[in-house]
């Protein structure tokens, strides 16, 4: 009795809520995120053209004046993700079960109460370790090359370096982790509660399972298009799809050149013939020049005259 007094005297410390209420906060945004990164990579199955302009905005391209955009505002962005990233993970470690027995004493009580909520949670735990790994791989690579968002060179990471599988497991991993935790952040603080607590509750968990299979079918499905795009580009490693459609439209506008240079030919050819027929004008004129019989017949006369003696 005389410790549970000095206990119960004691200060109670707010570092706790304090620690909650950032976890919350990071985990909001960190899911608003993933939501809104997965609509823009999405954007790959409206086709290349579609991914790039995105990719360029992204980079500001509409500040610069050549139109490639600045990289180095990807990096901040990154960086940003990345250290709020690193910050919800340590948050979320301390509620983690950080030995054998106590995820034993935990999945036995999960089994015991076969509460949703509380699998829901578990859920978040295996995703959230997963994430932690795939997660720096996946923020890392971006961070180290913020100028290959590109819908060539992302497909080349996801078929020629051989990156697909780990970005199928992050990407479940994310879905899951991100949707169930705005959910329990909507039940945690009574967020659209409403009159009706329970009714809130359902409609919330329909919603949820919506989203879910909302995202995760955008998610594969990028993820498909990419893969056929690597598949198709394996013989450009590391070109980007700039330069590839500028040689495609040098070499449109050489086919459409050659066709004019060839018309030119048959105009030249066609002087020719005016040629030709002064070349006949002249040569009909020959005959006329070179008629010499009228001279030829006085001959004889001559030789008639030499051969006899004049009249006296």
């Amino acid at each position: 009795m005389e410790s549970y007094t000095i206990e119960s005297n004691k200060k109670k410390s707010r570092i706790p809520a304090r620690l909650d209420l950032a976890q919350s906060a990071s985990g909001l945004i960190l899911g608003l995120f993933m939501w809104v990164h997965m609509l823009l990579v999405g954007s790959v199955i409206l086709g290349k053209g579609s991914f790039n302009f995105v990719a360029k905005t992204m980079e500001l391209s509409f500040l610069s004046d050549t139109g490639h955009g600045y990289p180095i505002a990807v990096f901040f962005a990154v960086v940003m993700v990345f250290t709020l990233f690193i910050l919800h993970a340590l948050l979320g470690v301390r509620k983690f079960p950080i030995s054998w027995k106590q995820h034993r004493i935990m999945r036995d009580q999960m089994v015991m109460m076969n509460h949703t909520d509380t699998n829901l949670w578990y859920i978040q735990v295996v995703t959230g370790f997963l994430m932690f790994f795939l997660g720096s791989v996946h923020l890392y690579v971006m961070l180290t090359h913020p100028g290959s968002i590109d819908p060539y060179l992302s497909a080349d990471r996801v078929v020629s370096s051989n990156m697909w599988f780990l970005y199928l497991i992050l990407l479940i991993c994310v879905e899951l982790h991100g949707t169930i935790g705005i959910y329990r952040l909507c039940m945690k603080w009574g967020w659209f509660a409403g009159k009706d607590a329970r009714a809130s509750r359902k409609k919330m968990k329909v919603l949820k399972n919506r989203l879910t299979i909302f995202f995760l079918s955008i998610g594969v499905l990028s993820l498909l298009v990419f893969v056929v795009i690597g598949i198709n580009h394996r013989d450009q490693v590391g070109e980007r799809y700039g330069t590839h459609a500028v040689a495609v439209e040098q070499f449109q506008a050489e086919e459409v050149a050659a066709p004019a240079v060839e018309e030119i030919h048959p105009a030249v050819e066609e002087e020719h013939p005016a040629v030709e027929e002064t070349h006949s004008v002249v040569e009909e004129a020959h005959p006329a020049v070179e008629e010499h019989p009228v001279a030829e017949e006085a001959h004889p006369v001559d030789t008639a005259h030499d051969g006899e003696k004049p009249a006296e």
